[in-house]
């Protein structure tokens, strides 16, 4: 009877045990399967191999992504942003098929930047610095701006952000495929808030729910390597930067109400580049909920600025 008792309670163990591990697999798939409906592109360079993918025809902006993501994820986050244009999304170091480099920092990763737009024959592009992605970005005005038309940052992560630190090895252990799937799976509100970095007040329309799975959805299947890189290194450089001199014509978007990057550090780090524009958004968290129109209309008039003239430092 003991022995039965055992047996029947293991096999009620593993069946639940074995019905997780068959999801587990098929979200992953479901995931690279996304990832394989996108036509991905790589270059080899000194830093190894740069991947990037491609949308839209028209003048060209390169959109450099944030943390957990990749080039189809960058294509993602500015999908209603430029109808009109050629997107190009490079994945950074260890982030699905570019490379990661050996001692590699945010220089390299912008000196990588510009060899992919030399290899597509781009003399100068504008370029958009998603909240991590912000700091190669900055890196790639820095280092060659006579490549970077215009350089728009938006919630990025800026010199003073809780985001600009090194984050202790402990943070090694969450960032893995299966915490990470389960947190999606079992939890998903919170997984949702951890995102979208949006106050508890903040109340989602549908279309804000449905972008947020979607964004969620991009983040998988996980790239530790490319994650590791910005949580341990790449983030906090970003302190010793001299945005003074930037002298390219800049633009820093952020949300009042972001919950994870500061819209104070992006307010100081606009003051401190010479003729940059900062635009306050009241809401919308750390995905910029609901604010598309303001970004998109925002970014076609700095865009269309002549490079030979800075802006006036405008808060609007």
């Amino acid at each position: 009877m003991k022995s039965s008792l055992v047996a029947a309670i293991g096999v009620g163990v593993a069946i639940p045990a074995v019905g997780l591990f068959v999801r587990y697999r098929r979200d992953i798939s479901a995931a690279r399967a996304r990832l394989a409906a996108v036509e991905r592109r790589v270059i080899s360079t000194q830093w190894g191999a740069v991947e990037y993918a491609e949308r839209g025809s028209g003048d060209p902006v390169l959109v450099v992504h944030g943390i957990f993501h990749n080039c189809v994820g960058g294509l993602l986050s500015v999908r209603d942003l430029f109808p009109d244009r050629r997107v190009i999304a490079p994945s950074r170091f260890g982030y699905l098929g570019s490379s990661m480099p050996p001692n590699a920092t945010p220089a390299a990763q912008a000196d990588a930047l510009a060899a992919l737009l030399d290899a597509l024959g781009i003399g100068e592009i504008d370029v958009i610095g998603l909240s991590a992605g912000a700091t190669s970005a900055l890196q790639l005005a820095l280092r060659h701006p006579e490549k970077v038309k215009h350089l728009a940052v938006l919630v990025g992560n800026l010199p003073g952000s809780p985001t600009a630190v090194v984050q202790p090895s402990s943070v090694k252990l969450s960032n893995r495929q299966l915490p990470m799937w389960a947190l999606k799976t079992f939890a998903p509100s919170t997984m949702a808030r951890l995102v979208s970095a949006v106050p508890k007040e903040f109340a989602m329309t549908a279309a804000d729910a449905r972008f947020v799975t979607e964004f969620i959805d991009s983040l998988f299947p996980v790239m530790p390597k490319g994650y590791n890189f910005d949580a341990c290194v790449s983030n906090a450089d970003v302190n010793g930067y001299n945005l003074e001199a930037i002298r390219v014509p800049t633009l820093i978007v952020h949300t009042k109400d972001d919950q994870l990057a500061s819209h104070e550090a992006s307010q100081r780090a606009a003051e401190r580049i010479p003729g940059a524009r900062f635009v306050s958004l009241e809401s919308g968290g750390h995905l910029m909920l609901g604010q598309t129109k303001i970004i998109r209309d925002e970014l076609a008039d700095f865009f269309a600025e002549r490079k030979d003239r800075l802006g006036e430092p405008v808060a609007s």
